[in-house]
């Protein structure tokens, strides 16, 4: 009879323990949560203060009519400054498009998108280019003020930027759906108001250690990184030129305007438009 009581009372000891270490620690997540609702709510409100007056549709030379003109944006999504970061490889990525294209010099600045463009025709569609002015966490201001310009649907504007969850060396296109965590996706979203617009995501991979994931993707790539991003950089390139070109494609864009698709998991979206061919960068 001791030993069964001694036991419920070490039983009680243990819970007793653990209420207290939560009401300790409670606080803690509460507050934590507090922090990150309202930095999300003070994002979205300066996106839209950022937004207001956008510009609307462009007029003059560079609106001019093609025979069966297509017009597409793509979006490298980074911090301005800091091309050679992990977290702006997206803008790598558009630099890689432009040389391969042969208008690497062609860059102007844009105060009324809040960036830098470059426009370029591929056949018979013609390509705008932007590297946002803004920081990561607002490049949807740009975004939007440029398809506001350029009159580009949300559907056909085409995001790339990196990947935590990916390796580095690995790719994969994602045919709309929710940002996934990454700041610059959301402010996309929450300034075009819709979640449809194409993405190619460009792996980084983890933090390795102790470093943390701000200062990993802050960083710069190591000399052993770069001599695998060389590789992804082409691949990509690749990649963009296919999803351009593609007829079928642009014309029946996987994801209907105005909205989520939704009779498509995000599994579905992404292997319907997977890179096809892998290469020594181990590129999927």
């Amino acid at each position: 009879m001791r030993n069964v009581q001694r036991h419920y009372n070490l039983g009680n000891v243990t819970v007793v323990g653990r209420s207290k270490l939560w009401l300790c620690v409670s606080p803690f997540f509460k507050t934590l949560l507090n922090f990150v609702t309202m930095r999300r709510l003070l994002l979205k409100l300066i996106n839209r203060a950022l937004l207001t007056g956008s510009v609307g549709p462009m007029m003059g030379s560079e609106a001019g009519v093609h025979t069966n003109s297509r017009r597409r944006l793509v979006v490298g999504l980074g911090n301005p400054g800091m091309n050679s970061s992990r977290h702006s490889v997206g803008m790598a990525v558009l630099e890689a498009l432009a040389s391969r294209l042969g208008v690497a010099d062609s860059w102007r600045g844009d105060r009324h998108v809040s960036g830098e463009v470059i426009v370029s025709d591929i056949q018979d569609t013609q390509i705008v280019l932007l590297r946002p002015r803004l920081l990561m966490n607002i490049n949807g201001v740009s975004v939007a003020k440029a398809a506001g310009k350029y009159s580009i649907k949300p559907e056909h504007i085409l995001l790339v930027h990196d990947e935590l969850d990916k390796p580095l060396g690995k790719l994969a296109m994602k045919q709309g759906g929710s940002a996934r965590g990454h700041n610059g996706v959301r402010s996309c979203v929450e300034c075009l108001q819709t979640d449809v617009m194409p993405r190619l995501r460009v792996g980084i991979g983890r933090p390795s250690g102790k470093t943390s994931v701000d200062r990993h993707v802050l960083g710069r790539f190591s000399q052993e990184e770069q001599k695998v991003l060389s590789g992804v950089l082409e691949e990509s390139v690749d990649i963009l030129l296919s999803q351009l070109t593609d007829k079928e494609n642009v014309q029946s864009p996987l994801s209907p305007p105005g909205g989520r698709p939704a009779s498509q998991t995000g599994k579905q979206r992404e292997s319907l438009s997977a890179p096809r061919k892998d290469t020594t960068t181990g590129q999927t």
